[in-house]
């Protein structure tokens, strides 16, 4: 199986479907997991799975707010969520 460490900005769609599948009311501290990088920087993720791939998606504000903008533009337009937008917001 495929390991991939995905940071906030390089969320797609089917990545933020998962979290959202998976964590539909958030996460809680049980699901974060923490671990040091190469330059011995803590990281913590939650995890999502496909078929094929483990997915370790970084934490932070800025995955809230994607999840939560996500899952409001799910229920009530169904647009994209405009990543973009989220990240010259300078969230953290």
């Amino acid at each position: 199986m495929i390991r991939k460490i995905v940071d906030y900005q390089k969320l797609n769609e089917d990545i933020l479907n998962l979290l959202v599948e998976k964590f539909p009311d958030g996460y809680d501290d049980d699901d974060i997991i923490s671990f040091r990088n190469a330059n011995n920087e803590l990281i913590e993720a939650v995890e999502v799975r496909t078929d094929d791939t483990i997915y370790l998606v970084k934490i932070g504000t800025k995955l809230v707010k994607a999840m939560e903008e996500y899952e409001e533009d799910d229920n009530s337009t169904n647009e994209s969520l405009d990543i973009d937008a989220l990240n010259e917001e300078g969230l953290d």
